[in-house]
């Protein structure tokens, strides 16, 4: 009775912090549809909204725990990398990041003269920000500006979000071999290896359906979608692992609270911006 007893509470937990999480995906989902189908300015403006969220939590996390990365310079420099990343492409952009290594390493100096104790782990988590979140997170842009960007992008998000679902699922199922003990003991190789697998075939499948609506002229076809799908759901879930192991370094079970039962915006974002990364090269790649 002790052990049924204890195990209840938990066991409504769970249960709780699911259907919060698809109450939250039901209700952001078609959203998401809408600002990714109408491109341009309001896909620019979610993504900017999204990612600057993202960085404040993770310089968060660090002046949680006695470090001073500067939020003003965090949010700055990825609102100005994402919107020149929209405007101009890559073209800028050694000049945009030189300029804020310069900007950040003037910032903790000062704050070093006025009694900062860690400026130089300071200086590096700035730029680790700016890089991670700002650099980074832009290929979301980068790939919705490609040709055919809209269905493009419709193939690579769905193809890490299949990954993560299959490997949850047949990870509780089947999983039996640990694939990183200290960082997120729950996730195994079983799982993780249902994630590639589904993850590949159900883009292949998806950019079929996408091809319909597209045209016969279009560039997706059923190979350079499983293609797409291998290489994201293969290598994206690194993000998850990236952001996990920061966490448990703090000891922070999310990055935030903004989502009910999903956490913060980076937990959501950790994969997602690596998908956008390998999507826009493979793709590049793919159609070039």
């Amino acid at each position: 009775m002790n052990v049924a007893s204890d195990e209840f509470p938990e066991l409504f937990r769970k249960n709780s912090m699911l259907r919060e999480r698809v109450a939250v995906i039901l209700i952001i989902l078609p959203f998401i549809l809408w600002v990714v189908v109408g491109g341009g300015w309001l896909y620019l403006l979610a993504i900017l909204t999204v990612l600057c969220l993202a960085v404040v939590e993770f310089g968060l996390m660090f002046r949680g725990h006695g470090l001073r990365p500067a939020l003003p310079l965090l949010v700055s420099g990825v609102a100005i990398l994402v919107v020149a990343r929209f405007l101009f492409g890559f073209k800028h952009t050694p000049l945009l990041l030189a300029s804020f290594c310069l900007i950040s390493q003037v910032w903790h100096l000062v704050d070093y003269e006025r009694g900062a104790t860690h400026s130089g782990t300071d200086f590096a988590i700035t730029i680790a920000g700016v890089m991670y979140v700002g650099f980074v997170g832009s290929y979301l842009i980068s790939l919705r500006l490609l040709p055919e960007g809209l269905w493009w992008l419709l193939v690579a998000l769905p193809s890490i979000w299949m990954a993560d679902a299959a490997a949850y699922v047949f990870g509780r199922v089947f999983g039996r071999h640990k694939l990183s003990q200290r960082i997120s003991p729950k996730k195994t190789w079983e799982g993780y290896l249902s994630g590639v697998v589904i993850g590949a075939l159900g883009t292949a499948g998806l950019t079929m359906l996408w091809r319909t609506c597209a045209g016969s002229e279009s560039t997706l076809t059923p190979v350079r979608g499983l293609i797409v799908g291998l290489t994201i759901s293969s290598l994206a879930p690194l993000g998850d692992l990236g952001i996990s192991m920061i966490k448990r370094e703090f000891q922070a079970k999310d990055t935030g609270s903004l989502l009910p039962g999903h956490g913060g915006v980076l937990d959501r974002l950790d994969s997602m911006v690596w998908a956008g990364v390998l999507g826009f090269y493979v793709i590049s790649w793919l159609i070039s």
